[in-house]
């Protein structure tokens, strides 16, 4: 029965783990889809970044008790599975709690520490639970958070509960089938809050701990393995790995700072007959001028899209969407992924040269929500990972004004305007000092 135990573990984790491999593979294929950019600049620089932004949290802390609550789920994520290593390896080799008689009283320390924060991570869901579905906080309640997002936010904190309680179970049975001197359980010493737990369970028999103890394990480390499949497959949660991704490869270059668009650096060479980089020479023979598609964007832009946690908190500074416009920034990134997700499986099932006739501009995003960007980069500065949504806005409307030739006609005269008289305004810039004379009168 032992030997049957470990190989139906072992198909467990050999089939959990072949899946999130075909995921991760998926995510990694749809990303580079996007245009080449170079990122891989300033390696310390970006290491701090991400130890400060990802690692430490900074920005999450501009509003604090959420952030104080995300943190103990971030840090109960980290750290209770850590004990994951001690149930693989007993799954894989029959053994129960293979630790235990190495650490000595180290190992129910370390328990607790582990309970600690998995009774953390309950607290904070259940918060986050009533702050999502009881108090209507109004940035988890936007137009783009339809049925699914909403869903999605809730399966994962009630999951993440549910496991947690079945390890604080495990263990508490674990401990009166170890008071009980029962054959297997050996005294690992006493688990302070599944300790708490023991005058519930001691009304069982040794024969239902034992299978609510052996229930609980499985379904721990089978609702792990699910939980990581799912979150890989399609959950905004997949920012718990894209975070440290995404904020080393976070824009170093002032928020303000426009970069000049390689489709036009490299006309303007072509027609001074300057030498193109290597980079303009694989643009192909007619670069778009900004982006219609998700596979315009660059490999970047699309890594933001993966890792946005649609947390909202990029609208809720956005003066344009403050003011009742359309324009949602979070909205922009859950487009971007689900358009480049459906790109992806276009090409897996209908091959890659396969047109739906689709376009994330105007399929996606309207002209509507692009044109109300006042490119204030509130967004960004807000956004707890440095994502950036400015940089698709622009590069789609980039393309609408220089390819598509759809800019609205007050934007056409002011463009006029800057390339006749370097001004908005429809002054000659001889005429510019004028105001000044009157000053002396």
């Amino acid at each position: 029965m032992g030997i049957l135990l470990q190989l139906v573990f072992l198909l467990l984790l050999g089939t959990a783990s072949f899946y999130i491999y075909k995921n991760v593979k998926r995510i990694r294929r749809n990303i580079l889809l996007g245009k080449p950019e170079n990122r891989a600049d300033q390696p310390l620089l970006r290491l701090k970044t991400m130890a400060l932004v990802a690692l430490g949290q900074k920005k999450m802390f501009k509003k604090p008790i959420p952030a104080v609550l995300h943190l103990a789920v971030y840090l109960g994520f980290l750290i209770v599975n850590i004990e994951i290593l001690e149930i693989v390896i007993d799954g894989l080799a029959g053994t129960h709690r293979i630790f235990a008689p190495y650490l000595g009283t180290i190992y129910p320390l370390l328990i607790t520490v582990f309970e600690f924060f998995a009774v953390s991570v309950i607290v904070a869901c259940v918060v986050f639970l009533i702050r999502r579905n009881v108090l209507s906080i109004p940035r988890l309640q936007s137009a783009e958070l339809t049925a699914a997002p909403k869903l999605d936010a809730n399966i994962i904190l009630i999951t993440e509960i549910v496991l947690m309680l079945a390890l604080l179970s495990m263990n508490a049975t674990d401990l009166v089938l170890q008071a009980r001197g029962s054959h297997h359980y050996f005294a690992t010493g006493n688990f302070f809050f599944s300790g708490l737990l023991i005058p519930f369970f001691n009304l069982f028999s040794n024969e239902t701990l034992v299978v609510i103890e052996r229930v609980c394990w499985w379904f721990h480390i089978a609702g792990v393995l699910a939980f990581a499949n799912y979150v890989f497959y399609d959950s905004k949660h997949l920012h718990i790995f894209m975070a440290f991704i995404n904020t080393y490869f976070s824009k170093l270059t002032p928020a303000g700072q426009f970069e000049n668009m390689p489709t036009v650096t490299k006309e303007v060479k072509l027609m001074l007959s300057l030498p193109l980089t290597e980079a303009e020479t694989a643009l192909g023979e007619a670069g778009r001028f900004g982006a219609k598609d998700a596979i315009d964007l660059t490999w970047k832009n699309l890594l933001d899209a993966y890792s946005c946690t649609e947390c909202g908190r990029c609208t809720q500074q956005c003066p344009a969407n403050i003011t009742g416009k359309k324009l949602s920034p979070r909205k922009i990134m859950m487009d971007t992924r689900d358009r480049i997700e459906e790109i992806g499986k276009n090409m897996d099932t209908k091959g890659k040269d396969y047109d739906d006739g689709k376009s994330l501009l105007d399929t996606y995003i309207t002209a509507e929500e692009l044109l109300a960007c006042t490119t204030c980069n509130a967004c960004v500065e807000a956004c707890p990972i440095n994502i950036d949504p400015l940089s698709i806005i622009v590069q789609l409307r980039q393309y609408r004004i220089m390819e598509a030739s759809q800019a609205p006609a007050a934007w056409n005269g002011m463009l006029s305007n800057i390339e006749n008289n370097a001004a908005p305004w429809k002054f000659s810039p001889s005429d510019r000092m004028n105001w000044v004379e009157k000053l002396n009168k």
